[in-house]
Parts: structure tokens; C-alpha cells; sequence
């Protein structure tokens, strides 16, 4: 699971990750959802075995699951440790964060307590990350609001690799247990909630007995809910809601009943909303809050009726799941930026360039009546046909709205307008890295990273493709547009860069390259490279140091 330079194996472990948790939210009830917790362990995390141990009423914690060795589970599962020998674990060993690790070497004193467990003897590690059979792990479960209150202890043993997690799999194990925390609540409130709508069913007597078990778990939930109409002209308007989505929006209950969740969700969400069915919906989305800023939340919706034949009302549940929102992106962003210079890497420059290419060679680029036409219009392009290809609707609407890609003539100046591809290699970095170390490198690309993108538009992208090269992705330019945005870009790299009181100078070679429809990524920039590097030839090497 740990490949730390590896963006596609964190892109991949991110994946697994995201599945693991998306599948907490597919169990029907609290037993499905704890072993879902255990199997996702096993499944999306990398390790052998995982124990899921839950807190009971009295304190103590029960092992609710198991997952990764049949025999082992039939041996501990519904055993009970005392409250008192797990505050002792959590209180041994190595902090990770959250998490508490306790190796092999201070562990032996944990053999003769009432902690269910399960180990093998084996070997001392060969070297200092091997994971030993003994090694114990530990992520707590919070409940959803915070602070202290334990919810259970997820155990995990033996990792597929045979190393301890280092920071990527902590961060990973930390979030799913967090996950899985919220994932557990919400079993429990959902089976309350079930339990108290089928008594809202049953006969007038056993209505009315249900009404205060209902009424006390939408309002002391500790997620928000709310009630609204079904039908007519007030359809979606907020009938009722509780404290919890109250402080989540930071509004009053007085407030919230002026709106439907239509008025409050952001401009971009609202097409996500009105695709939400009714019953049994789900959606995640952003609402706004007093402050004017907006939060994500998962919305999930229920159809209950007054009475057996009254009117029908929506009750919604709204999660807060902007923790979790933040951690995908944050995750994302790692993955598809370079972790020196925050530049787009190369596989997000390969994506955001093939974004910009399909497979039609020889297009022409698309005038505004053309756009017009292909937004309203019949589109039939001769041209097109009389090379053989079918002018079909895109998957994603009736017709093509694909923008094509030109290369401008750089022969005879045409005033076309085209994606320029600047190839960057930066000349004399490597003596640099050889004569002050590594430090002194890097400082170089970070410094040299901030003045291409200071010097180029928002809209174009400037991404590191790998050691001392990048490349500039700039839209709407002509061949001396491109020309004198590769001067204005040398210019700018080839001034002084001071690092720990010393001054060091690169110069910088670039080739213009552009991206036109029927050429692969991986075409445009070996295009562009080969340029970069006839230019380079092309001055020597006095010349390149000075830029």
C-alpha cells in the first residue's frame, strides 16, 4: 500500500479508500455495517486481519467483527475487554496522530490481560520498518461530535507488504476509522429512526405512542433533520427542523421555515437536488449557511405520512460531510500535484492536455456561429463526412460541443490561434545539485516553479513534468505570441536565485510545440521536446547559462 513518490499509487490507494468508505453507507444495519467496517480493512486498507471492538452500555468493549481469518473469528468474536485494560493500550506505545501504535518490543506486558486478541510468534524484523506478528495497532472511534467519547477500537494485524504504515497509511487508516465512526452513528440512528417509523403506521393507540419516541430522535439527533411539504404550491418548504441542522447552517428554526432546501443549496448543486428522489434519495451538495458560506452536506430522504391516509411530508437527514469532502480533495490534490513546487504533475498535465484532443485529425477550429449551431442547431459537417468520419451526437448532449484544437502555420502566419506546448529544461541545474547538494536544488525549482506562473495567464497551466523540466499549456496564442512568451519565461528564470545567502544562476531552453486534434498527449510533448532540444543545440553553452 505505500509507495510514497508514487502519485498513481496514491491516486489507486485513494481509490480503494473512497470504495471502502463509500460501501459503509450500502449496510442495512448495525451488524452489516460493523463487519462492513472489518472487510474494508481487509479489502481497501492492505492489512490481514481487522477487529472491530465496540463499546458497550457498561464500558466495556466487545468484539463486534472480525475479518481475515475464519478461525480466528470463531475464537474471539462476542469476547469482552475491559474498559479499563483498552485505556491502558491507548495509553501505551507510539502516537500516530490518532492512532496508537505498540511494537513487539514493548508489548509483552499486554499477553495476560482481558483484551481479546489473536497473534502468531515469528521472527525479529530484519530491519526497522518490518512489522512483527506481535506489533499491535489501534485507531480509535469517536462519536461524531468529538472530543472523548470512545465508540469503539479498530485492531488491525500484519499488513499485506510486511512494513508498518508510514504516513500515507496512517492517514488513510485515521480517516477510515473516522468513517467508520460516523458510519456506526448513523447505523444506530437509522435503526432508531426505522423503529420509530413503523410505529408511526400502526393503529391510531400505537401512533400516539410513537409520537414522543419520534419526536425526541428528529430532535436530538445528532444530525441534522428536517420536515418538509410534499406537493403543491409550497412543495419543499421547511415544515420543521431540528437544533443540530440549525447549528449547522447558523440559522434559527424561525429562519429555516421561510425556505426550501432549493433556496439555500449553491447555484452549482441545484440540478443535484432536483434529481433527488424523494423516497429513499441521496445526494451529496453544498448549502449555504447565515455567514454566506456554503458547507457540504449528504442529504438523505424519507416519505412519512401524518396519518395513515393524511397528508405525506419529507423527512430529510442532513450529514455534515465537509471533514470528509476536505480529505478527498486534499488527497486528490496530492495526487495529481508535485509534492516540491505544487505544480500539476505529469500525469495532470497529460490529463488536462488529452482533455483538450479527440481523435479527428485535420479539424478546423470552431467559429461562434458554429458553436451557436451546435448548441441549437443541426450539425453537418461535409468536411468531416467526406474523410469518413460520422458526425454523431456526444455522449454528454445532442450534439459535438467539443472545441478542436488547430495548430497555427508556422511557416506563413495565418493569425491563427492555437494550444501552445512550452517545453522547458533548465540549463545548468545539474551542476548546481552536484556543487551545494540537494537543498540548494530543490530551492531552485521551487523559485523557478513561482516565476513561470507568475508570468503566465489563470487560465493556462504551468506543470512540472520531472526533474529540471516543465512545461507551460497556454491557450489562444499564435506562433509570435508563443515566441514571445518563451522570452518573456527565460527572462524571467535566468535573474539570481539566492538560497542560504548564496546567489546561483540557470539559464533555460524551450521548445513550442501545439496540440491539434489527432495527435496523442504523449505526441504533442515529445513534439515540443524535440524542439527544446534543437534549440538548445542551437546556442552554446555560455549562452544557455545565460539564458
Amino acid at each position: 500500500m505505500e509507495a510514497e513518490s508514487e502519485p498513481y499509487v496514491r491516486l489507486a490507494t485513494m481509490r480503494q479508500l473512497h470504495q471502502a468508505v463509500a460501501d459503509l453507507n450500502t449496510a442495512r444495519s448495525l451488524a452489516d455495517t460493523l463487519q462492513t467496517v472489518a472487510d474494508g480493512i481487509v479489502n481497501g486498507l492492505g492489512y490481514e486481519l481487522a477487529c472491530v471492538n465496540l463499546v458497550r452500555p457498561d464500558g466495556d468493549l466487545v468484539v463486534a467483527a472480525f475479518a481475515g481469518n475464519s478461525a480466528a473469528e470463531a475464537l474471539i468474536t462476542g469476547r469482552v475487554g475491559s474498559r479499563t485494560s483498552w485505556e491502558r493500550r491507548l495509553s501505551m506505545g507510539q502516537t500516530w496522530d490518532e492512532l496508537r501504535f505498540i511494537p513487539h518490543t514493548d508489548g509483552w506486558v499486554l499477553l495476560d490481560d482481558d483484551v481479546p486478541q489473536w497473534h502468531t510468534d515469528g521472527p525479529d524484523p530484519r530491519f526497522e520498518d518490518e512489522w512483527h506478528p506481535q506489533d499491535r495497532l489501534y485507531a480509535p472511534m469517536y462519536a461524531s461530535g468529538g472530543g472523548a467519547d470512545l465508540l469503539g477500537v479498530i485492531s488491525v494485524d500484519r499488513p499485506r507488504n510486511g512494513r508498518r504504515p508510514g504516513a500515507w497509511g496512517r492517514e488513510a487508516l485515521q480517516m477510515y476509522a473516522s468513517q467508520a465512526a460516523i458510519a456506526i452513528s448513523n447505523a444506530r440512528l437509522r435503526a432508531n429512526m426505522q423503529r420509530a417509523l413503523v410505529r408511526l403506521e400502526r393503529e391510531q393507540q400505537a401512533l400516539r405512542a410513537s409520537e414522543e419516541s419520534f419526536r425526541q430522535a428528529f430532535e436530538y439527533a445528532p444530525s441534522g433533520m428536517a420536515i418538509a411539504e410534499m406537493g403543491g404550491d409550497q412543495h419543499g418548504r421547511l415544515l420543521r427542523t431540528n437544533d443540530a441542522l440549525c447549528r449547522l447552517l447558523g440559522r434559527p428554526a424561525s429562519v429555516l421555515r421561510r425556505y426550501s432546501f432549493a433556496d439555500l443549496v449553491h447555484p452549482e448543486d441545484i440540478g443535484t437536488l432536483l434529481r433527488t428522489s424523494a423516497e429513499g434519495g441521496r445526494a451529496e451538495l453544498r448549502l449555504g449557511r447565515r455567514d454566506g458560506t456554503y458547507l457540504w452536506v449528504s442529504l438523505r430522504n424519507s416519505v412519512v405520512a401524518d396519518t395513515a391516509d393524511g397528508p405525506r411530508f419529507l423527512l430529510t437527514h442532513v450529514e455534515d460531510i465537509e471533514e470528509r469532502k476536505r480529505h478527498e480533495l486534499h488527497l486528490a490534490h496530492r495526487a495529481s500535484h508535485d509534492a516540491l513546487t505544487g505544480l500539476p504533475n505529469s500525469a495532470e498535465l497529460r490529463s488536462r492536455l488529452s482533455a483538450r484532443l479527440c481523435d479527428r485529425p485535420n479539424a478546423t477550429a470552431t467559429t461562434p456561429v458554429e458553436a451557436l449551431d451546435a448548441a441549437y442547431g443541426d450539425v453537418d459537417d461535409p468536411d468531416a463526412r467526406a474523410h469518413g468520419y460520422e458526425v454523431d451526437p456526444a455522449p454528454g448532449g445532442p450534439y459535438d460541443h467539443h472545441v478542436h484544437s488547430v495548430a497555427p502555420d508556422t511557416e506563413h502566419d495565418d493569425g491563427a490561434k492555437g494550444l501552445a506546448v512550452l517545453f522547458c529544461d533548465l540549463d545548468g541545474f545539474k551542476s548546481i545539485n552536484d556543487r551545494f547538494g540537494h537543498h540548494t536544488g530543490d530551492a531552485v525549482l521551487i523559485e523557478v516553479a513561482r516565476r513561470l506562473t507568475t508570468c503566465v495567464r489563470d487560465g493556462d497551466t504551468v506543470a512540472r513534468l520531472g526533474g529540471d523540466e516543465f512545461v507551460v499549456l497556454a491557450d489562444g496564442l499564435g506562433d509570435a505570441d508563443a515566441a514571445d512568451l518563451a522570452v518573456r519565461l527565460r527572462n524571467a528564470i535566468i535573474p539570481p536565485i539566492r538560497v542560504d545567502g548564496r546567489a546561483v544562476r540557470v539559464g533555460a531552453s524551450f521548445g513550442i510545440g501545439w496540440a491539434a486534434c489527432g495527435m496523442t498527449a504523449e505526441e504533442v510533448l515529445r513534439s515540443a521536446d524535440q524542439r527544446m532540444y534543437v534549440e538548445k543545440r542551437s546556442r552554446s553553452k555560455v549562452h544557455r547559462r545565460a539564458g
